[in-house]
């Protein structure tokens, strides 16, 4: 899963120019991201790590990548 994300985030910053700051996953998705790191990391830590918010979408078929300023907002302000 991880290095299907980090295929998300390459092409996307690719296409883009700009690093995507939110990931959409469903719970599927999520449970096999989680499993992916020690039981010691939180989803916060996770959401770190990548560098980008989850939002669960159970609609999401596939995991998929976006930026948005209301997260770079959020974070200014924390």
């Amino acid at each position: 899963m991880l290095s299907f994300i980090y295929n998300l985030v390459n092409t996307f910053e690719a296409s883009h120019g700009i690093r995507p700051n939110m990931l959409y996953v469903s719970e599927v998705h999520l449970h096999h991201l989680l499993s992916q790191f020690s039981k010691d990391y939180d989803l916060i830590q996770i959401m770190d790590f990548l560098g980008m918010e989850i939002i669960v979408d159970n609609e999401a078929i596939h995991p998929h990548v976006a930026w948005t300023r209301i997260v770079e907002t959020k974070a200014a302000t924390c």
